[in-house]
């Protein structure tokens, strides 16, 4: 397994959707399932023995609530993260979850299509945290927009398509090195104009960085990279 594995621990009461959450997760890289849990102690005790990356945490256990764990979790020095995942719809549990700093809020039942999104998401930005180097506000401000990049399923910018987005996003994804708007362009099939747009929204939610090419003449050229 990759040293740069991200291990997530399982936390549900139900058998049967613990084992299919574990299918979702191992099949997005480069999470895999170290461990599950069925109770907030079995929980608690969990994350001691594996130090888990990430928890996906079910809220309704059978011997507690589970934002209730993650104070316990914080109390004994564990800085796991947590990401909810869970049927509870009340306002009080997702401004619970805000408060408590969970990573995301997933309702029940879902697809892996749901899920694999978040992960993603997820890994980025925790790649962000783990590699950014602070030199002044600028760099700050890069991880934080990722921390609050608009979540799967929203809407995007008026004019710019999920389709489109997504072609976008791949091209730079698997790119070697950067691309310009001209090369996006070549690559996905779009005009560069739209090309240029998708490349500035993904750099603006801090999916993407910029870096300028200087040539002979003319301004430099702005060539993006995917942040992952």
């Amino acid at each position: 397994m990759s040293a740069h594995a991200i291990d997530v621990l399982v936390v549900d009461d139900d058998f049967m959707v613990t084992r299919v959450h574990r299918t979702f997760v191992e099949r997005v890289e480069p999470f895999r399932v170290v461990g599950t849990a069925g109770t907030a102690e079995e929980a608690v005790a969990a994350v001691g023995a594996l130090r888990p990356d990430l928890v996906l945490l079910d809220l309704y256990l059978p011997d507690g609530f589970g934002l209730d764990v993650i104070p316990r979790l914080r109390a004994a020095g564990h800085d796991c993260d947590v990401m909810a995942i869970t049927a509870a719809r009340e306002a009080d549990a997702v401004r619970g979850a805000v408060r408590h700093g969970v990573v995301d809020y997933l309702l029940k039942p879902f697809e892996y299509e749901d899920l694999r999104p978040r992960l993603e998401r997820y890994a980025a930005q925790r790649g962000r945290l783990l590699t950014t180097v602070v030199r002044g506000q600028a760099d700050v401000d890069r991880v934080l927009a990722g921390a609050f990049a608009t979540a799967p399923g929203t809407a995007l910018p008026k004019g710019l398509s999920v389709e489109t987005a997504g072609l976008v996003e791949r091209a730079l994804r698997t790119a070697e090195g950067t691309l310009s708007a001209a090369e996006c362009a070549a690559a996905t099939g779009v005009s560069r104009v739209s090309a240029r747009r998708y490349l500035e929204y993904f750099h603006a939610t801090g999916s993407a960085e910029v870096s300028l090419r200087y040539g002979a003449a003319g301004r430099p050229e702005r060539r993006y990279h995917w942040r992952v």
